[in-house]
This record gives structure tokens, sequence and C-alpha cells, in this order.
């Protein structure tokens, strides 16, 4: 499948926006998103949002950034991944491989990002000074710099990732076949690397239960995923009504005990006098 020059402007403006969008705080810079509108521009949404799915299983777990590391960006299977997957269809990419294929290009699109941070870094002092000269023009043309720099970057980099599809097309076809199935059955470990950090960042023994509970619906009851989040929102309001009961005993309680305390200063002080 090539790719029009019209359909790799699109994908630039689309990067662009979604590579700038996380400045504004706005979750644009998500896999899902972006394989999403990939997919629409180049008419495979089915294989778009199930590369999409799959990279946002993997990257909810590196977006912790356990121990202060800087996890790789989504931009890598959002966008170059979701291309692989549909473009290179034909010469076996599966939506698992892209998801390996696509991860130094996450690493290296993180890099970039934080090249970018650095260079923009020193902006607040001289954005302030701006401002106590009354340069406001300056200022706002340098407060906006680095939002303008992130989608000038975003776009540049969807554009290069569309027009160079046949340089990716010939790297895939000098690929043995196993090693682009090591890639698809690595590419289906990477979501459970992901759930993995998650689990060893936010894991308490108090919640060990559920998450073998849910490890037994959906490996040996074989559950569908809708199944597997009601049984947990079963058990979640269940935990939560719990504990709203046991603070209201634990608040009536205080109030009898601060009451009773009352009760006993006032008998004594009434003892007291009648003693005098």
């Amino acid at each position: 499948m090539d790719i029009s020059i019209t359909q790799a402007l699109l994908i630039a403006l689309i990067t662009g926006f979604c590579y700038a969008g996380q400045l504004l705080g706005i979750y644009t810079n998500r896999a899902l998103v972006m394989s999403f509108f990939v997919g629409v521009v180049l008419n495979d949404i089915p294989t778009a949002i199930t590369m999409g799915a799959i990279a946002e299983l993997a990257y909810m777990g590196f977006g912790v950034g356990a121990g202060g590391t800087v996890p790789p960006n989504p931009v890598g299977p959002g966008i170059v991944g979701t291309i692989m997957a549909i473009t290179l269809k034909d010469q076996g990419v599966t939506p698992e491989s892209a998801l390996a294929l696509s991860f130094p290009f996450a690493v290296l699109f993180q890099l970039v990002t934080t090249a970018l941070y650095s260079i923009f870094a020193g902006t607040t002092n001289n954005a302030r000074n701006l401002i106590q000269q009354g340069k406001f023009k300056q200022f706002n043309l340098l407060a906006n710099l680095t939002f303008v720099s992130f989608f000038v970057t975003g776009c540049a980099i969807g554009f290069f990732a569309s027009v160079s599809r046949p340089a990716l097309q010939a790297f895939v076809e000098a690929l043995p076949e196993w090693l682009i199935t090591g890639f698809s059955v690595s590419g289906g470990l990477i979501p459970a690397i992901g759930f993995a950090m998650i689990l060893s960042v936010m894991l308490d023994k108090k919640l060990m239960p559920y998450a073998l509970l849910g490890y037994i619906c959906a490996a040996y009851l074989e559950l569908p995923t809708m199944a597997i989040a009601l049984a947990g929102t079963f058990f979640a309001l269940i935990t939560f009504y719990a504990n709203n009961d046991k603070d209201s005993t634990n608040q009536t309680e205080t109030k009898n005990d601060k009451e009773s305390y009352h009760d006993l200063s006032n008998f004594a002080e009434e003892d007291f006098s009648n003693g005098i």
C-alpha cells in the first residue's frame, strides 16, 4: 500500500497536533488516539485500532516511569507502528510485530522530546525579563515557542514516517520470516511487561487477591474484558461501602466518647461544687 502526498501531509498535521497536545494536558499524545486518526487517513480503522489498543496496554506501564526513568514516547507505535501495521500487512507484519519494530523509534522520539525540553528550559527567566520590560508581544511569542516547536517537530516526524514507507518495506523484506515471527511474539509480551511495571509500583498485599482473581478470570475462565471489568466494579463497590460504614461507625463511637467525656466532666464539676 502506497501513501500519497496528501495522506502524508494529513498524517504530519495529526502527528504535530497530537505531539504538541501533551503540553496542553489533553492526552492527544496517546497511541490509541494517534492510531485511530492514522487509520482514518489510510482507510484501515480496524487494524489501526488493534495497533493502538496493543500499544496502550504496553505504554500504560511504560508511562509509570518507575525510579525516575523516562519512558519511550507513544508516538513510536502510534504513528510509525500504525503505518507499518497497515501498509506492510502483505509482508506479514502484524500489530504485535509492528509494536516491537516501532520500539526503537519510540525511544528516539523520547530523546527528541528531552532535547526540546532542554533547549527551552531557560525561557522562564527570559519571559520574566520581557514582562518587566513591557515587551508583551515578544513575551507572547516566547511563551508559545515551545508549543510551536513541538508542533513543527511532530509534523516533521509524521511526514518523514509516511514518505519513508518504501524504506520501511525494504527493511522488513530484508528480515527473515523467523525473525518477524519472533518480533510478533516479543510484541505480544510487551503489554505483559507494561502491566508488570504497573503492578510493581502500585500493587499492595491487600490487592493481591483481586489481581489473582482477575488473572484466573482471564486465563482459566476465559471471561471477556468487559465481564472482568464489571466484576472489578462489583468488588470496588463492596470495598467502598464497607469503608464508608466503618468510617461512620468510627465517627459515631468518637462522638459518643466525646459526649461521655463531657458528661463525666460536668458530673465532676457538680460534685466538686457541692463539696465546697
